[in-house]
């Protein structure tokens, strides 16, 4: 299939918020001039230094709270995923690592972070370079290489597709690309799945090497593919029922329920409570690693007692609760960081943002949306992990983002290395956006807001000129009523038009229509 070329432009197809205050710009503006000055600009793509303040005004929801580093790093997020918008003969990418790397594909093209690019662009309000790049490594990253470039790392690429969908609302593009999903379906179970029903991967192409369980060559069943491979099935049945392909539908749907099942009878350890690794040899691998949290990322698991028990390692300290986040193995692991410091990429324990998003939203979800999961944990919890996670974007006092860090000083483990800087291998604003504050899209015309924010932990907040369905949606809350002189509590407006209110920070359940 032939790309379609999307027209780009550095500005919003879609309005700005009408609420789009002269303090909100103005933040945006200081912001990005401390970036800026802070940066050397070792590589430009599309949009440069000196457009970036006036791409992310017309681009990115604004946002403001309490809360300097999270509002901070939210906008240096967004800076930097700028930094990795790039054009190409063969449509506009994303890039994962700024400078050029061996392991990428042309165009320095690594689809590793596919689906956590497509989870963030979508909140952008011209996003339409997202359907380049994902054109482009369905029809044109294998072209011409001498290895696999989209299957060289497991994907998740139809859900994002479908989470993508569910904010800008362009059926067609959706289900053009039904047919070649379905078929992209079918040849990972030709490559990876093994005679038991389960997926197979080998950790460096999780994106995951060096891990605790894993191996470069050995074919473990692991908790990362496993739910990759379920949340895809899950949404091409979506998508065969928005295309009216009823047959299809029932295909992915029947794969979907029996990958779900498989997961939870073959991946779940009864004894330690928790999703490991299934070895190519035999039985689960002895380790807790942070791919055991996976599965909430995709809704997968059950709402039981049994399974909810897993998020306690998350907030113990000889867990996965460390200084500086969210270890991905567990601390009392007896070979924890015992692989090496910073010569290669050790996942056996040290902090990675790509692992950090993957659990933070799978900490959000279970909080929001499984009766066990106010049980479990509290929204303090996450909050701290959110904001430790904000917290550890830093190198030298200034704001970084890189690849991985010890868990105790924070220290960046591959050092001021220039292929580590603005590393894109993660999300931030997604997290802020659909999991703290709680914008959750949805099939219909609709959407909820389900906040994260503990009790009392913020007197204000907005998040400004969100795009969703082709209408934009400003979300306010004020304790007092005297921040945003709009009255006190809750407010949603679309449009401009108030649509919702709640004197407290509880759901609230939106219809467009």
């Amino acid at each position: 299939m032939k790309l379609k070329k999307v027209a780009i432009t550095l500005f919003s197809l879609l309005p700005v918020s009408l609420f789009a205050q002269e303090t909100l710009t103005h933040k945006v503006d200081t912001y990005v001039s401390k970036f800026n000055r802070q940066d050397n600009e070792a590589v430009i793509n599309k949009i440069p230094n000196a457009e970036s303040a006036e791409w992310m005004k017309a681009n990115v929801p604004l946002f403001a709270c309490p809360d300097s580093t999270l509002e901070e790093i939210y906008y240096f997020r967004w800076w930097s995923f700028r930094k990795h918008v790039k054009e190409t003969p063969e449509g506009t990418i994303v890039t994962e690592f700024i400078e050029p790397v061996k392991h990428a594909g042309k165009y320095n093209s690594i689809s590793c972070a596919l689906g956590h690019h497509v989870y963030e662009g979508r909140w952008l309000r011209n996003s339409d370079f997202i359907k380049e790049y994902i054109d482009f490594f369905l029809y044109h990253a294998d072209v011409g290489q001498s290895k696999p470039r989209f299957h060289q790392f497991s994907s998740w690429l139809a859900d994002a597709m479908l989470a993508y969908y569910l904010v800008d609302n362009d059926e067609k593009f959706l289900t053009d690309r039904l047919i070649d999903l379905d078929k992209d379906y079918q040849k990972w179970e030709e490559e990876r799945l093994g005679e038991n029903g389960l997926f197979w991967q080998y950790d460096v192409r999780d994106g995951m090497e060096e891990s605790v369980s894993g191996a470069r060559k050995e074919e473990n069943m692991r908790p990362t593919i496993n739910s990759y491979m379920f949340a895809n099935a899950r949404a091409i049945a979506e998508i065969a029922k928005l295309a009216g392909k009823d047959s299809l539908k029932k295909v992915y749907t029947a794969k979907a329920h029996d990958m779900q099942q498989l997961l939870v009878d073959s991946l779940w350890d009864t004894q330690d409570q928790f999703f490991k690794t299934r070895l190519e040899k035999g039985g689960l691998h002895g380790a807790r690693e942070a791919i055991g949290f996976i599965p909430w990322y995709f809704h997968a698991v059950p709402d039981k007692a049994k399974f909810a028990k897993a998020w306690q390692q998350a907030i113990d300290t000889a867990g996965f609760n460390a200084p500086w986040g969210l270890t991905t193995a567990e601390r009392r692991e007896p070979t924890f960081r015992t692989r090496g410091t910073g010569h290669s990429c050790e996942w056996d324990g040290a902090l990675w943002p790509f692992a950090s998003t993957q659990t933070l939203k799978g900490m959000a979800n279970f909080l929001a949306d499984y009766r066990f999961g106010p049980k479990t944990l509290s929204k303090a919890d996450f909050y701290h992990a959110v904001h430790q996670y904000a917290r550890s974007h830093v190198m030298n006092g200034k704001p970084y983002v890189g690849e991985y860090q010890d868990e105790k000083t924070g220290y960046w483990l591959k050092g001021d290395d220039p292929r580590s800087k603005f590393y894109n291998h993660s999300t931030f604003a997604d997290i802020i956006i659909e999991d703290l504050i709680g914008f959750k899209p949805a099939l219909d015309d609709g959407f909820t807001i389900k906040p994260l924010i503990p009790e009392g932990q913020w007197a204000y907040f907005t998040l400004q000129g969100i795009p969703y369905k082709n209408k934009i949606v400003d979300i306010f809350w004020d304790e007092t009523g005297e921040k945003y002189n709009k009255g006190k509590g809750l407010l949603v407006y679309v449009g401009g038009n108030l649509v919702a209110k709640s004197k407290k920070l509880k759901p609230l359940n939106i219809k467009l229509k």
